[in-house]
């Protein structure tokens, strides 16, 4: 046999807040799942323009987006722009990630000759850990360096070319 009671007055007024306290519910932190990453397509690494004197040295993109350069090499601000490549990381909050960057490459020039690109250090180091929440992401800026010989073994023109840079999650 079902009874039933209505509760009135303060009394329930009071349950009625037991309630309501002790269903307190709590969140788990979300399973762990591959990072995913996006190459900035607007944003590869790029050295600009620059003018190389008889000896050749470096040029150099810091992470940070600033530009030097080493030996007889002169910067020019002709209107090309000069960037570090731009990676878009997402991943749950708190994921460690490493960077691992590949071997030096040879760019290849439009007016032959070739060109030694060292990719360089990263804005987070070579591992950070994850601050954004998906589907925010997390900016990776890298630079490098490009070694610039005589002007007969390089002759001006565009160079590019491939390099390889791993991210991986720890």
């Amino acid at each position: 046999m079902l009874h039933s009671r209505t509760i009135t007055g303060r009394g329930g007024f009071l349950l009625l807040i037991l309630l309501v306290t002790v269903n307190v519910v709590a969140a788990q932190e979300p399973p762990p799942r591959p990072i995913a990453v996006y190459v900035n397509p607007a944003q590869g690494l790029i050295f600009g323009a620059f003018f190389q004197g008889l000896s050749g040295g470096t040029v150099i993109i810091y992470p940070d987006g600033s530009r030097s350069v080493t030996g007889s090499i002169t910067q020019a601000n002709l209107g090309y722009p000069f960037s570090p490549a731009i990676f878009e990381i997402v991943a749950n909050r708190g994921t460690l990630v490493s960077i691992l960057n590949g071997p030096d490459v040879l760019l290849t020039g439009s007016n032959g000759g070739t060109l030694s690109l060292h990719v360089g250090a990263a804005s987070t180091g070579s591992s950070f850990v994850t601050s954004a929440t998906p589907p925010a992401q997390n900016t990776v800026k890298i630079g490098g360096t490009l070694t610039v010989g005589s002007p007969a073994a390089n002759p001006s023109g565009s160079y590019s070319g491939i390099f390889t840079v791993t991210f991986i999650q720890e």
